[in-house]
């Protein structure tokens, strides 16, 4: 990514795009100058880790979908991002395989019904593992953020937790929270 800095707002990936839209991640890209693209490593039905199954209210080891990617700006890794989902919603549905979804995967949830209402957002710093430093071509001793994002619905039901590890050199968070 250079030594530029990236600014994210996780806005544009809470809400539906309209049909015919590019994914939120290529749109915040695009505007920015760059070409964002991602690849998806894993698509598809794996027993929830501890804080996977916490966050979404169920039992640990219960099985969850998780869509597995790998975010890149122009062409360099940036981002890890594991997205989760509860069998009920994401079983049988494109949301469980590798290919790309058009608009996104929260399109996707909202045409099938969940829409997000509420977010609850945990960042934190710390070391990558082995796997992480070699897919984001992180030093050993470069820590990197690792944003935790729970979705709930209207009537506060978990539909969505993705776990997401950047290099924490290059990145600055930003939230704007509208009062009233």
């Amino acid at each position: 990514m250079g030594t530029s800095e990236w600014v994210s707002t996780s806005m544009p990936y809470l809400t539906p795009r309209e049909q015919g839209q590019p994914d939120a991640w290529g749109a915040e890209a695009a505007a920015r100058g760059r070409r964002g693209s991602q690849r998806i490593v894993r698509a598809g039905e794996i027993a929830a880790l501890p804080e996977v199954a916490e966050l979404l209210g169920i039992a640990e080891g219960e099985n969850v979908v998780v869509r597995r990617r790998v975010m890149y700006v122009d062409d360099a890794p940036c981002e890890l991002t594991d997205t989760y989902y509860p069998v009920h919603i994401a079983r049988g549905t494109r949301l469980a395989e590798t290919a790309r979804i058009p608009g996104g995967a929260i399109s996707l949830l909202a045409g099938l019904g969940y829409v997000g209402a509420r977010v609850q957002e945990d960042v934190v710093a710390r070391m990558p593992s082995r796997e992480e430093r070699e897919a984001l071509r992180t030093g050993d001793d470069e820590p990197v953020l690792q944003l935790t994002r729970l979705t709930l619905d209207a009537h506060d039901r978990p539909i969505q937790v993705d776990r997401m590890a950047m290099p924490g050199r290059h990145q600055r968070l930003r939230y704007e929270i509208k009062i009233g």
